[in-house]
């Protein structure tokens, strides 16, 4: 699955940001010079203050595949240093922790905290948005403002990809763009789900086809399934068969993804009299 691969990729260098050992620099009176005015900085990796903190930090980050003892090791260690940069990084590895256990309600609940101590974080906003996009209800009376708010998220994720996402020293850019685009392709999906859910299938379409061309070398099969059937709320049948073709291609036969799009093909075949392509190397979806 592309998603695994991506965020382990970025799992990794997050790790890699605090272990950099704290920085020990004199002060200004240590030095005999006078302290220059503090001017704006731009964003820079995590690091410890102090030793003792980098240390709990470690300690803290030993299960990083355990939501649950990942959640209570950061809870703790922000109590024992509420001022931490390193609180971010923590709280950001049990968040993929829980995401990997299919926890979506944990997911959320350690995105926010991610975001309380930093707003901007583009992987913290990516994670809510999908969550509240994906498991808000029609039934739900507050489903009008958890998609505002999942809007608001995915559209802020993309603003904040180029400028937030901080890569250890040494990280292969060819790696760090990809991640980039692969938290602007989520981010465009879960704003074409988000207009889909509205029933406005023209902006759907739209963003999805922004998703699959932000990472056209990995498409995202659920982004290419719901391209098709905005394509088709629109009668757009043939478009929306090539489309269907496409996902069928992405997908397994026995997965809930895969049982969907062979479903939307049958109803495109019959609809429009056309074929059914053969599973063959993914190609990417027609574009505007």
């Amino acid at each position: 699955m592309r998603a695994a691969i991506l965020v382990a990729m970025l799992g990794v260098g997050s790790l890699l940001y605090g272990q950099q050992q704290p920085a020990s620099q004199p002060s200004a009176a240590q030095s005999g010079t006078t302290a220059p005015v503090a001017a704006p900085t731009a964003k820079h990796p995590p690091q410890a203050k102090t030793q003792p903190e980098f240390d709990a930090y470690k300690a803290a980050n030993a299960n990083p595949n355990d939501g649950a003892a990942m959640e209570k090791a950061s809870d703790d260690f922000a109590t024992k240093f509420p001022d931490s940069e390193l609180r971010v990084i923590l709280y950001r590895t049990t968040m993929h922790a829980y995401q990997t256990a299919n926890n979506a309600d944990k997911m959320l609940e350690m995105a926010r905290k991610v975001l309380k101590i930093d707003p901007d974080d583009p992987e913290a906003l990516v994670g809510a948005a999908q969550v509240l996009s994906e498991r808000t209800r029609d039934s739900d009376l507050d489903k009008d403002q958890r998609l505002d708010e999942a809007a608001q998220m995915a559209q802020r994720s993309i603003s904040t990809v180029d400028t937030d996402i901080i890569a250890p020293a040494g990280t292969p850019q060819d790696k760090l763009d990809a991640y980039k685009a692969f938290l602007k392709s989520s981010a465009y999906s879960i704003l074409g789900t988000i207009s889909f859910n509205r029933d406005k299938f023209a902006d759907a379409e739209g963003f999805f086809r922004k998703s699959i061309d932000t990472l056209p070398s990995q498409p995202d099969p659920i982004a290419v399934l719901r391209l098709a059937l905005s394509l088709d709320k629109q009668d757009k049948y043939a478009d929306a068969l090539k489309v269907a073709n496409q996902a069928v291609q992405l997908t397994e036969e026995n997965s809930a993804a895969g049982g969907l799009a062979r479903k939307e093909q049958d109803r495109l075949v019959k609809l429009t009299g056309g074929t059914a392509a053969p599973t063959t190397a993914p190609a990417a979806p027609p574009k505007n």
